[in-house]
């Protein structure tokens, strides 16, 4: 069976007839003359027969080398309007990024203005979605999520940001009901939990050394809501103490609506953008370095 030589062979040779020289060959393919030079003896020694002859002070191609060219000229070009035409379709797509309801709404809506005049080529589409958040959906390039390794070996992942979360209540409540400890917190406040973050109150807890015999007791006679932006409206209702990303309730801590009064606490979840396979990794690389941006600035 007859077999290919190797691409890069291929290419110096195609560069090198196209321009006529080996140092403008060199130069396009951002190599040295050597290597070059190299890539065009495997070359003739696959077909056992020469290419290019010299010419004064340079080169032209052999009678082989014409005939070889006229094909792999036209590949390569073929193979070049094909990267072009499939470069425009993607530049020309929107790119869509889906993230939790509690975070488009609470962090990222206020910033889409400023995200796509800033990154106007990206032609962002932003989907809510609470159950499908895996990447691997076809009609999505990336998501945007709060997730803890292990992370899915098939998918790229771009670490933002370390989660910190935060207990949660409006004056009123912390006034009149969470003196002490935590623990008394606990037993006195009406606890705020949520379905799709089943582990924030336990690392929290753990953390303000609390025992999971209070937690527990403390969870039964809770309410619990089945997304976290239900769970902050609820918290800013006044209805008892939810446990939060501190980053979707910095605003609220800074205008004072609602009050944290122990530290916030590093989780092993980070906040990451995850970029679907076959996602034009470009787009995805310059949206997350905006959301460094961003992040640091919050």
């Amino acid at each position: 069976m007859v077999t290919l030589p190797p691409l890069n062979a291929l290419r110096a040779f195609e560069s090198t007839a196209r321009l006529g020289s080996v140092t403008a060959a060199a130069r396009e393919l951002h190599v040295t003359h050597g290597a070059v030079s190299r890539q065009l003896r495997t070359l003739e020694q696959h077909f056992g027969a020469a290419l290019f002859d010299k010419a004064g002070r340079g080169i032209v191609l052999t009678v082989h080398g014409r005939e070889l060219y006229q094909s792999v000229g036209e590949a390569f070009s073929r193979l070049n309007e094909g990267c072009v035409a499939l470069r425009r379709r993607l530049d020309e797509a929107p790119f869509t990024l889906a993230c939790p309801g509690s975070l488009l709404a609470r962090w990222l809506i206020p910033r889409l203005d400023r995200l796509n005049a800033d990154l106007p080529e990206l032609r962002l589409r932003v989907v809510s979605s609470e159950h499908e958040l895996d990447p691997r959906r076809e009609d999505v390039d990336a998501t945007l999520r709060f997730a803890a390794p292990p992370w899915p070996d098939d998918i790229t992942v771009i670490p933002l940001m370390p989660e910190r979360i935060v207990a949660v209540a409006t004056p009123e409540i912390w006034t009149t009901a969470a003196k002490g400890s935590a623990r008394a917190m606990l037993e006195r406040l009406t606890l705020l939990d949520t379905a799709s973050r089943p582990q924030a109150w336990p690392e929290w807890t753990a953390a303000m050394g609390v025992e999971e015999e209070t937690l527990a007791a403390a969870r039964a006679k809770g309410r619990s809501f089945e997304h976290l932006y239900y769970l902050l409206e609820a918290a800013l209702a006044g209805l008892g103490v939810a446990i939060a990303p501190q980053l979707l309730v910095a605003a609220e801590l800074r205008q004072g609506r609602l009050i944290s009064p122990w530290p916030a606490i590093e989780t092993s979840a980070s906040l990451g953008l995850w970029l679907a396979p076959g996602a034009d990794t470009r787009r995805g690389q310059r949206l997350a370095e905006w959301l460094r941006r961003e992040l640091a600035e919050a």
